[in-house]
Order: structure tokens, then C-alpha cells, then sequence
């Protein structure tokens, strides 16, 4: 095998940084995680340390290629997807300043405060409104707020665009991180200081990097990257990915009219076409080259809250906790007094005042039911989403999940039968790093496009049909979810103030 060519996937999730090595044809060789720590210095604040980021990210790789055996060199290039917005701050000296991640609410009244005064105007150029987690809402925080943090800023970077400087030594952002945050005039791809100024940020434009896109070769691994992760100096890596748009691609999707459905941290849905939706209901629209465009709802709903209930309720850790929990779903059949459950335990887009809870808990449920109440209310948030696209025209007839949430042997069942949609499942596990990989693979000459890479590198595991005979039991639960989340608006405003 000593002619085998290799691809590097990185992905770097709000803590999790993971190593994952592909053959050319896609299938994974070698994996290895590290599970970083969050912090949260404040209620609705939460931060990561970028020196254990890297740290972590060198762990990974070295790990990876020792587990292996893969001779370095035969890596032919290296891709990393990362969580979008957030922010990533290096100094005047481009060492670590400021990591906040995606499930900062921080900049709530920031944000509404810029919607107020140019929400319409930033929805016509960039086709997003401001939200708090966002990166310019953040560094507008930061600007605000932390003004001796602002004036020692040299970078403001994404989290894998902080990963790809340690490898390479290069500042760059890729364009579907830069039009996902807000911070393109769309269509074209362009970051200028008028932009800028709506956020009031316009003396901010040089701390931006460069944009390139996300198959371009942004850099090569320096010789101290090397010695750190056991890589061969000079293996190109190029810009990346958005995670959403890397996963969509590493699950299969990538051509106008596919739809992509994400458990993650975030609830993603989305719809990739040819030209941007012009509709102030989607929540944001990305680009990764020319004609090529996501539209995406989404919110921290998804899967995140089933591993708040492992580790924070539950107290554990590891696979078998969340095959525990699976087991504990199987054991109960859909009834219609199940409980129900609010997956806002990080705010919802529709008010970061939003809150999480169980409702409608009787002395005969257990855990099962509990779990099963988590699922749906998932679920439910994702059908709201794809509402939303829908509504504002974009086909939606059938969908490929992937996240955390697809690796549950019930889930997706669960998700087909609440959007009553066909959902497939990848048969990539790590459908993020993939989609960096096949990103590589078109950079470096293995493929001509990026059509043609996810052909040849991804496969479809299962799929999964909605049964009719619940058709009714979840039309009917999704009523009285929304009715629910509606009546307990005041609640949370009050519970907020």
C-alpha cells in the first residue's frame, strides 16, 4: 500500500476537535476526539481556551496517525470544517485573546439594538439579520463592553480558521464562514467597510482575514506544525468549511434541490441551490464558490440538549450513556399523553429569553418517556425550520441527516415521522471531516469537482419512511407544541427580567 493516498478531515465543534483519515474513495481509516472544556465566566457566556484547542488538535492528529500506521507523507492534503460564528480573537502579536463559542447569548441586546437600526439593510446585503451568537454581534459586544480587548484585536478568526493558522502560519477565512456570519454583500462574496459600518464595526475591516474559498490552498503545514502533530512539512491544507455546509457534502448532499438535515449542537436545515433565497424569514444564506448557495434555518435546539442531560443530569460520559438512553426511548411506544419537551436550554432564535423544560410529566412515566419527549421536541424544532424554507418556496421532498442525533438507531425515525419526510442516513459517521477531506481531495487534483468528489466519496447507510399510521399523533403534537411554546412566552420574559 505504499502507493495509497490519504485525506485529513479536522473538525473543530464547539469543543470536540476531531482527526479523521480517508482513503480516496472516502472510507475512514483512523479517528481519534478530544473532548476540550468550556467555560462559562457569566450566565449566558460561554468561552473556550484556543491554547487548549490546539493543544487538543495536535493530541488528535498525533493519536491518529500512531493508531493508523499511516505513513504522514502520504497524506495529500488536509481539510478542516469548524462551528460557525462565534469568536475567535488573536492579539497585535496573533496569539490568543478571546475564544467564545456558538452558544454565547452575550450580545442579545446588542444584536437587537443593530436589528433595530439596520436589520433591513443587513438582511439586503448580507441576507441575515443580526442574532447574538453572530460574529460581528460578538466582537460589537466586545467593542462595547471589553474596549481594552477591542484595541489589542490584530485577527479576528473562525475556529477552524484558528486551526488552520497554527498548521500553515496564514490568516484566511474561507466564504461560507464569512457569508454565514453576516459578513458578505451576497450574492458576490464581497467584505467591504460600508457592511462593517451597519454593525458599527467599520474601523474593524483590517482585522478581518483574507477571504478565499473554501477549496483554495490556503498554506502549507510549517515545520513546527509538523513537529507538533506528527504531519509531513509542506502537505497543503486548504481554507474549509462552515461545518453545516462540510456535513451536508460529507453526508451526500451538495447539488441544487438536496436537503441536508443536522443533530448537532445546532438544529440545521437546509436547501442548496444555484442562487440565495431572498426571504427575510431564512434565518441565513452561505456560499462556498460561484452558483453555489446554502439556505439554512437553524438554532441551538438540536442534540446538544441530549448531551446536556448526559453529562449535566445524568452525570456521565461516553458512548454507552447515549446508548443507554437509545435503549430507553426503544423501550416505550408513542402514546398521547406523552410529556413534552422545550429544547431551549440555549435560547431559541425566536428569543434568546427562551427556556427549556418538561411538560406534562405523570407518575407512570419514566426516563423512556422523558428521553422520547427530548427526541420529539428536537424533531419538532427541525419540522419548524423546514417550514420556514418551505415557505419561502424552496422544495423540501426528502432530506439526508447526519450529526450526532443520526448515529441514534431511533432518531431518524423519529425525524421522518415528524416532517413526514424520507430522511436518509450517511454512512459516514463523521460526515464533518469528510466533507473537509472531499474539499481537499477537488484542491489537490484527485477530483475535478465537488460534484464529483461526494459521488465517489460518500454512500448512503439506511434510509427511513415516515409511517402513516402516526401521521395523525404527530400533527396533532405538533399543535400543541407550538401552542405550548406560545403560551410560555410571557413566562420567560418575566423569568428573563
Amino acid at each position: 500500500m505504499a502507493d495509497a493516498i490519504y485525506l485529513l478531515g479536522l473538525d473543530a465543534g464547539n469543543t470536540v476537535i476531531k482527526a479523521v483519515l480517508f482513503d480516496e474513495t472516502g472510507r475512514q481509516v483512523a479517528h481519534h476526539a478530544i473532548d476540550g472544556k468550556s467555560s462559562y465566566p457569566a450566565p449566558g457566556q460561554v468561552e473556550r481556551d484556543l491554547g487548549e484547542l490546539w493543544r487538543n488538535c495536535c493530541a488528535a492528529i498525533r493519536e491518529l496517525l500512531s493508531r493508523s500506521g499511516v505513513d504522514a507523507g502520504s497524506i495529500a492534503g488536509i481539510g478542516c470544517a469548524g462551528h460557525g460564528n462565534g469568536l475567535y480573537l488573536l492579539d497585535r502579536a496573533h496569539e490568543p485573546l478571546l475564544g467564545i463559542q456558538s452558544l454565547d447569548d452575550r450580545a442579545a441586546a446588542i444584536a437587537r439594538e443593530i436589528d433595530a437600526a439596520n436589520g433591513g439593510e443587513l438582511q439586503r446585503r448580507c441576507l441575515q439579520r443580526p442574532w447574538p451568537a453572530q460574529t460581528p454581534s460578538l466582537l460589537a459586544w466586545v467593542k462595547r463592553h471589553a474596549p481594552e480587548i477591542y484595541a489589542a484585536t490584530g485577527a479576528v478568526l473562525f475556529s477552524k480558521d484558528y486551526v488552520n493558522f497554527r498548521l500553515t502560519g496564514e490568516r484566511a477565512s474561507d466564504i461560507s464562514d464569512l457569508s454565514g456570519a453576516g459578513l458578505l454583500n451576497m450574492p458576490g462574496g464581497t467584505l467591504d467597510r460600508g457592511l462593517l459600518d451597519l454593525y458599527g464595526l467599520g474601523d474593524a475591516l483590517s482585522l478581518f482575514a483574507r477571504p478565499v474559498d473554501s477549496c483554495e490552498i490556503v498554506g502549507r503545514v510549517t515545520r513546527e506544525a509538523a513537529h507538533l502533530t506528527g504531519l509531513a512539512e509542506g502537505t497543503p491544507v486548504i481554507g474549509g468549511f462552515f461545518d453545516v455546509v462540510s456535513s451536508a457534502m460529507g453526508s451526500g448532499v451538495v447539488r441544487p434541490g438536496e436537503a441536508s438535515v443536522i443533530a448537532g449542537t445546532w438544529s440545521i436545515n437546509q436547501v442548496f441551490a444555484a442562487a440565495p433565497v431572498q426571504s427575510p424569514d431564512v434565518f441565513m444564506v452561505a456560499t462556498f464558490g460561484r452558483d453555489r448557495y446554502v439556505n439554512i434555518e437553524s438554532s441551538a435546539t438540536s442534540a446538544a440538549n441530549l448531551e446536556w442531560y448526559v453529562h449535566r443530569l445524568r452525570g456521565s460520559h461516553g458512548e454507552q450513556a447515549f446508548e443507554r438512553c437509545n435503549e430507553a426511548v426503544a423501550a416505550v411506544s408513542p402514546a398521547a399523553d406523552d410529556p413534552f419537551y422545550h429544547p431551549f436550554i440555549f435560547g431559541s432564535r425566536l428569543g434568546a429569553e427562551f427556556r427549556g423544560g418538561f411538560y406534562g410529566l405523570a407518575g407512570w412515566h419514566g426516563e423512556g418517556h422523558v428521553l422520547r419527549a427530548l427526541f420529539e421536541g428536537v424533531c419538532f424544532e427541525h419540522r419548524r425550520h423546514i417550514d420556514v424554507l418551505r415557505a419561502a418556496g424552496l422544495q423540501v421532498d426528502a432530506a439526508v441527516m447526519s450529526g450526532g442525533g443520526a448515529r441514534s438507531p431511533h432518531w431518524p425515525q423519529i425525524m421522518a415521522d415528524v416532517l413526514g419526510l424520507p430522511i436518509g442516513v450517511a454512512e459516514a459517521r463523521e460526515t464533518g471531516a469528510l466533507g473537509a477531506a472531499i474539499g481537499a481531495a477537488v484542491a489537490v487534483g484527485l477530483h475535478p469537482d465537488l460534484e464529483t468528489a461526494v459521488s465517489a466519496m460518500t454512500r448512503m447507510a439506511r434510509n427511513h419512511q415516515p409511517d402513516q399510521a402516526l401521521r395523525q399523533h404527530y400533527e396533532r403534537r405538533y399543535g400543541l407544541y407550538g401552542a405550548l411554546t406560545d403560551r410560555m412566552r410571557g413566562f420567560w420574559s418575566a423569568l428573563k427580567s
